[in-house]
């Protein structure tokens, strides 16, 4: 191919800015991200390999899909669906908003750590913002926060979902680069509850500061808060369960995936008697269409990445990057500034499959942590949920408060933004906040 390349007149650099170009207009015309993926390497392979680059089309896709890891992707997304279909989010809502009754700005708080939570045991942000921002926006809002503080909180708290253990986010990661996901999974832990206690802390001092302090009314009993317990507490040991089988090395990520997928499907089933067929339907057709949803992009990213490398643009970039005389610090700047712009256009299963081959390579040379890398990764993504244009979260929030105005959720959005950059260079600063953990369980990384 880089002889077809050349023969008219195309460096694989300038090949590569088209693919580049050409992909963000696909996908701009609102075509699915798996289809637009689809459509620009079949049309790159053809026009400079010809009809020969048909030939092992089927055996390219397949081959990588034929990963057992991948399992775990639809059992992670049954977890998450089962605990959606329940009122698992009403209760962590109800018992956080309880317990943290006397603390300024309780609901803000409660929602976010509501938040955190219900991330942790469905992996996905939109699920998340739609099942806290449909009870906590409307309460918040009666008892008088501000719309756009209300908002903005359960746009930046849906985001906490794919960076606390089990991500999906994390899953693909691994899988691209070929890292342990158990380690992943140790690495997001204490990053996800430092972020998480960021929000927590300027959601208090933002309402402490708008003299919005603890809730009216009497204060809840102790019986009062106890009673929500019984509903919560299963579901968080399902969560810990399952990181618990990653790190100890009792079970494959496939394996703990399906393990925590029945266990929670119990949990509705038994703790709010989700019995019917009528009621479990929507909880395999939501697992249906998000696996195939997924799988399909992971398909044609590896489609797309097949032809990147067989038209020598992914070597190219790697090697003109490493050719470039800055320093590491500078390097990973830009490339945080690149994923941070994709994740404003792209979902970040399209962003991660797409960019891993091509930055990994890089990062390791500059003697970066591909776990710690991660994380880092995982951030931006979280980002780019709830940063225009094509910000997932934001859209969902106004879908649950269409009379609250998009730039008044993003607003409100803002500072939770600047706390994700501010988590980013403490993790520069201190890598060892999400590396620490994994070695320690799981022993030191070797190479």
């Amino acid at each position: 191919m880089r002889d077809g390349a050349r023969g008219i007149g195309l460096s694989p650099l300038t090949l590569g800015l088209s693919i580049g170009l050409a992909t963000i207009l696909v996908l701009a015309t609102g075509v699915p991200v798996a289809f637009g993926l689809g459509i620009v390497a079949l049309a790159f392979l053809l026009a400079f390999e010809g009809p020969q680059a048909l030939a092992n089309l089927a055996d390219t896709v397949f081959a990588g899909l034929n990963d057992f890891t991948l399992v775990s992707i639809p059992m992670f997304v049954m977890m998450g669906a089962a605990v959606a279909a329940s009122r698992a989010g009403a209760d962590l809502y109800e018992a956080l908003s309880r317990w943290l009754w006397r603390v300024p700005g309780n609901l803000v708080v409660a929602n976010i750590g509501a938040c955190a939570l219900f991330a942790a045991l469905t992996g996905s942000s939109p699920a998340t913002c739609a099942a806290i921002g449909k009870m906590g926006i409307p309460e918040m809002r009666r008892r008088g926060f501000p719309a756009d503080l209300a908002t903005g909180a359960i746009a930046a708290g849906g985001t906490l979902g794919i960076l606390i253990p089990p991500s999906i986010t994390m899953i693909l990661y691994g899988i691209a680069s070929e890292t342990s996901i158990g380690r992943l999974f140790l690495a997001g832990i204490v990053p996800g509850l430092m972020l998480t206690l960021l929000f927590a802390l300027w959601a208090a001092f933002a309402s402490w500061r708008r003299g919005e302090r603890a809730a009216s009314g009497p204060p809840p009993s102790r019986a009062e808060k106890l009673a929500v317990l019984p509903r919560v507490l299963p579901f968080l040991a399902v969560i810990a369960g399952v990181v618990w089988a990653l790190y100890g090395g009792i079970a494959t990520p496939s394996e703990a995936a399906g393990v925590g997928a029945v266990l929670c499907l119990l949990l509705v089933i038994l703790v709010y008697r989700v019995r019917r067929p009528g009621e479990l339907r929507p909880i395999l057709e939501a697992t249906l269409v998000e696996s195939v949803m997924i799988l399909m992009i992971i398909a044609t990213s590896i489609l797309f990445g097949t032809m990147l490398s067989s038209l020598y643009v992914t070597q190219s970039i790697a090697e003109w990057i490493g050719s470039l005389e800055i320093g590491r610090w500078t390097l990973l700047f830009w490339i945080n500034v690149l994923l941070l712009v994709a994740g404003c256009f792209l979902p970040p299963a399209a962003i991660i499959l797409m960019t891993t081959p091509i930055l990994l390579p890089i990062l390791t040379r500059a003697g970066f942590d591909p776990v710690w890398f991660g994380v880092i990764l995982t951030l931006n993504m979280e980002l780019g949920l709830i940063t225009p244009p094509v910000g997932l979260n934001l859209f969902v929030i106004n879908g649950i408060a269409p009379d609250v105005p998009l730039p008044t959720i993003l607003k409100g959005a803002l500072p939770f933004m600047l706390l994700m950059v501010l988590q980013i260079v403490i993790l520069c600063l201190f890598p060892g906040l999400a590396t620490w953990l994994p070695d320690l369980l799981m022993g030191p990384r070797l190479g």
